[in-house]
């Protein structure tokens, strides 16, 4: 496993060395989770910073470093989990000037070709992951069909934050956030918490199966779906 990381601020009111303290803060908190390499990213607007803590599994070089930008420099991504069909993402894509043979790139390269939603309909697998349209200025999250991978997401202040842990969210100063007492019931009633609630107030999980994407608004708006167990199975074959 990995952890990931990310921090974006409203338009206008980033700064960079802001950003990179608070995406540091939650790193330092989940070296557990990718004790092989950490690293931080700031887009040159100061607006987010994506943070990575590696557990080096498929490319065990520096090829495989994250956070990773796409060879167009369009897109940033901090990934936690692995893409069992990688190979044939790889040969859907034909020519490109690989720098590894990671999944992750093989993952950020698709994005960049085909988009977020037709890359999470290709990919097979256990995956979570943040990644940043320069060009659009759009924040995308997005969980594996079955939640093998968690993410969490809350704001504070504005500035939108999102974590493999909740205990990340936590090492952000000044962010004390309630306890949220119906989830609490629901822990009892069924010794967990059901998606898209978290033990906390305004803190969510995003739940299998869905992508959220972040513009300008500070607004945060309802993850998408883009795979369902239902529909998946009314379109089986006889």
């Amino acid at each position: 496993m990995c952890g990931i990381s990310g921090a974006l601020a409203p338009v206008g009111q980033g700064t960079t060395q802001l950003q990179r303290d608070l995406v540091e803060a939650m790193v330092s908190t989940l070296g557990h989770r990718g004790p092989d390499a950490s690293g931080t990213w700031v887009d040159p607007s100061g607006r987010i910073a994506l943070g990575h803590n590696r557990l080096a599994i498929v490319d065990l070089s520096e090829a495989g470093t994250q956070p990773m930008t796409s060879a167009d420099g369009r897109w940033t991504i901090t990934y936690n989990g692995e893409v069992y069909n990688t190979d044939d993402l790889r040969r859907s894509l034909g020519s490109v000037n690989w720098r590894g043979h990671s999944d992750t790139e093989v993952l950020i390269e698709h994005i960049a070709r085909y988009g977020v939603p037709a890359t999470l309909k290709a990919a097979k697998g256990m995956f979570a992951f943040g990644c940043w349209n320069a060009h659009e200025s759009e924040l995308w999250l997005a969980r594996d069909r079955f939640g093998e991978k968690p993410l969490y997401y809350g704001q504070h202040q504005g500035t939108f934050l999102f974590a493999s842990e909740l205990q990340a969210l936590r090492a952000v100063p000044d962010f004390h956030p309630d306890i949220d007492r119906e989830a609490l019931v629901e822990y009892f009633r069924w010794t967990n918490v059901p998606a898209p609630m978290t033990i906390y107030k305004d803190v969510k999980k995003l739940p299998p199966g869905h992508y959220l994407r972040l513009g300008a608004s500070t607004v945060i708006p309802e993850p998408e779906p883009y795979w369902s167990v239902m529909d998946a199975a009314t379109t089986l074959p006889d």
